[in-house]
């Protein structure tokens, strides 16, 4: 993992929850985590991470993700195993 996604998996830990990133660098950081990733139908986005299952909606019109998706990324990478910045 390079040094802007090791930040960017600080940001989906961090408190107060941020609205201020974008869903790109998301699916980079989940990439490198050794998640699978899937296009769904519309905007959904199929993940598997250790076994871990979820769907996300890519973000529209805007790029960022909005605090509840972030939230829904830290439970997934929770229990996915992925427990915070400290891999």
């Amino acid at each position: 993992m390079n040094s802007k996604q090791l930040k960017i998996l600080k940001y989906v830990f961090e408190n107060p929850i941020r609205g201020d990133v974008l869903w790109s660098d998301i699916e980079n950081l989940l990439i490198a985590l050794g998640a699978s990733l899937s296009e769904g139908n519309g905007s959904r986005v199929r993940i598997i991470l250790n076994g871990t299952y979820a769907v996300f909606h890519r973000p529209h019109p805007r790029k960022e993700i909005d605090k509840g998706a972030l939230k829904s990324v830290r439970r997934f990478l929770i229990e996915a195993g992925v427990k915070d910045a400290k891999i």
